[in-house]
């Protein structure tokens, strides 16, 4: 039957758009390059703000220029990271080969307007990251970063006490980009300890007699949705609730050369648990080879004892510069697969590094961190108006400062203040735990294209918010493959009901997804999940996100699985209790080795429950450790 015969069938089913990833175009236009211009014993490392944005203008001599080298050499390798495996492809070496070719005449001005040029008649997508953010404030002079990947965010804070004070030369505070280019970076490398080091932040550059001086480099950035709505929530992420504790900067070190030193292997866990007892220091265990770093720092002072996992650990490197200027090291986790926060200070120079939960931040597993930011397009509010009418005259402020500043109420404070970093118009400063105030980009965001990553994902949140519409039928634990899933999604529209069914590896990925749809009866997962398979991700995080403040209805509670672990001299006991309405399976042994198994049936839904959670309560009596979200 033709397309055209099949369209005019009364029960046809209309075709799925396709939706094409959005962008967003930012201008930027520079009056010369940033570089670092040497003369005798002295440096200048001049930084060149964008002409489109307000002016702002510092200048300083560093103290020691060279933990500054070292926390910018740190950020240039945020900056050009991507973790994404990416396969085998010469087009873009010979590319590069051919216009190296053309432009070994020019000088490197000219170069680089020659390779902007290039790419814009030749890959206009190739502008994907937004040139780093650079903000002056009264205290601090501040630069943010995000990875080509999607992965890494970075602040770079330098406290004014490591300038020192020039009272002839006037300064503006404010937020602008640079361009952060190769030679930039060169230049950065050539600082010296013993050369007298400026640092030059403005609309013009430090004259230097260069060929093409005075061309301005004007470049239009095409920003993904994804890569802004990545920078905006895993920034804005800081500012929930989290738990914290420090490390020694040997710690992670050590951790580091048990990366460097084995390779990852497939098809087995490589993530970091970190394990954390009341009383005792923290505990880092490396897999697959369950290597245990025990801390030599603080003891872990939270209310109970928790135990985290983190993924996506290679990006950990990029601190290796500057790792061994750190004194401290403060980790802060929202949870097992959530973004975590590594702050390394050395004096007056801070490094804060935030990994999202996975390098790849795709659908199956992203979901559960989007569930815990507030989702509200609106452009302001009288809340928000307050908290920036503050910012705008002090420039930073604590939550309890804002709270007497603007005279409200602690749950409008804080739904005003994250709305304001969802908007890119403000940043929470999680290394001294204050609100600034920054606009990430002159012209404001359109807050409802970055809403939602496309609209199966904004029916999903609607099914989900529908009261019983979504439910979770059952848990299944299957040794060596991970949690099956079995939903009931109720379309009222349709009048239809539908059976999503998933796989969720250890790492927590979906490696299998099935509905019972006409979307995904007709192309799978060719074009991503249905909205019904999403909401089911959905469902499940929520739950998990319940269980985690300690929040999980027991009295509606008919399908569980938990695992805890302890921990001794000899190696690790694991426990895992897995409820399915009537059944209880009980799962024991030492880690790496065949498990155990009972399983016992109950009367009633009821008395299973009750045989659950008293066995959960045994447990953590026991010193057990809840890991079941690790």
């Amino acid at each position: 039957m033709s397309d055209a015969a099949a369209a005019d069938r009364p029960d046809a089913e209309p075709a799925e758009a396709v939706e094409t990833p959005g962008h967003t175009d930012v201008d930027l236009a520079y009056a010369g390059p940033s570089t670092l211009v040497s003369e005798g014993d002295s440096a200048t490392l001049s930084l060149v703000a964008n002409r489109h944005r307000p002016a702002v203008r510092f200048e300083a001599a560093l103290r020691d220029p060279l933990p500054f080298r070292e926390a910018m050499a740190a950020l240039h390798a945020v900056v050009g990271s991507d973790y994404r495996y990416v396969p085998k492809d010469r087009t873009a070496y010979l590319a590069d080969r051919r216009m190296k070719a053309e432009s070994a005449h020019l000088g490197l001005w000219e170069a680089q307007r020659a390779y902007f040029s290039w790419l814009m008649r030749n890959d206009p997508t190739a502008y994907l990251i937004l040139d780093p953010v650079v903000t002056a404030h009264p205290d601090q002079v501040f630069f943010e970063v995000f990875s080509k990947d999607e992965g890494t965010y970075a602040k770079l804070g330098v406290d004014l006490d490591a300038f020192e004070p020039d009272p002839a030369v006037s300064t503006t505070w404010g937020t602008t980009n640079i361009d952060f280019s190769e030679a930039l970076h060169l230049g950065i490398e050539q600082m010296r300890s013993y050369r007298t080091t400026r640092l030059s932040l403005g609309l013009e550059g430090v004259s230097v007699a260069t060929e093409g001086a005075g061309a301005v480099l004007e470049k239009t950035v095409r920003v993904p949705d994804s890569w802004l709505r990545g920078f905006l929530q895993v920034q804005s992420a800081a500012a929930l609730p989290r738990t914290s504790f420090s490390l020694n900067p040997i710690d992670l070190y050590n951790a580091l050369r048990q990366l460097r030193m084995h390779a990852d292997q497939k098809g087995r866990r490589r993530g970091i648990r970190l394990e954390l007892v009341p009383g005792e220091p923290p505990r880092l265990v490396l897999e697959p080879w369950e290597t245990v770093i025990r801390s030599s720092a603080a003891p872990f002072s939270g209310p109970s004892a928790r135990v985290f996992r983190v993924w996506g650990r290679r990006r950990l490197f990029l601190l290796r510069r500057f790792l061994p200027l750190a004194r401290e090291v403060d980790v802060h986790l929202l949870g097992s697969g959530l973004p975590s926060f590594w702050v390394l200070r050395a004096g007056p120079i801070t490094l804060t590094l935030g990994l999202t939960g996975f390098t790849a931040a795709n659908w199956s597993q992203a979901i559960s961190f989007d569930l815990l930011l507030p989702r509200k397009t609106q452009e302001s509010s009288k809340e928000l108006d307050a908290v920036l009418a503050h910012l705008s005259s002090h420039w930073k402020a604590g939550a309890g400062e804002l709270l007497k500043a603007t005279k409200l109420t602690w749950e409008p404070l804080i739904e005003a203040l994250q709305l304001g970093c969802q908007q890119g118009r403000i940043m929470y400063d999680l290394a001294a735990d204050v609100y600034r105030l920054r606009p990430l980009t002159d012209a404001p965001i359109d807050l409802a294209r970055l809403e939602y990553r496309n609209q199966r994902e904004r029916i999903a949140h609607d099914l989900v918010a529908r009261r019983g519409a979504v439910t979770i039928v059952s848990e299944n634990r299957i040794a060596t493959a991970g949690l099956e899933l079995t939903g009931r999604v109720e379309v009222a529209e349709d009048r239809r009901e539908y059976r999503p069914v998933m796989l969720l590896s250890e790492e927590g990925q979906v490696s299998k997804a099935e509905c019972t749809c006409p979307l995904f009866r007709r192309q799978g997962l060719k074009d991503g999940p249905c909205a019904h398979l999403i909401a089911l991700r959905m469902a499940l995080a929520e739950r998990e996100t319940l269980r985690r403040r300690g929040l999980s209805p027991t009295e509606a509670l008919t399908a569980e699985t938990r695992v805890f672990s302890r921990r001794d001299d000899r190696g690790e006991d694991v426990s895992q209790l897995s409820l399915d309405r009537q059944r209880l399976t009980i799962h024991w042994g030492r880690a790496g080795s065949p498990m155990r198994r009972q399983r016992l049936a109950f009367d009633s839904v009821e008395d299973a429950r009750t045989a659950y959670l008293s066995r959960v309560d045994r447990l953590t009596g026991l010193g057990f450790l809840d890991a079941s979200s690790s």
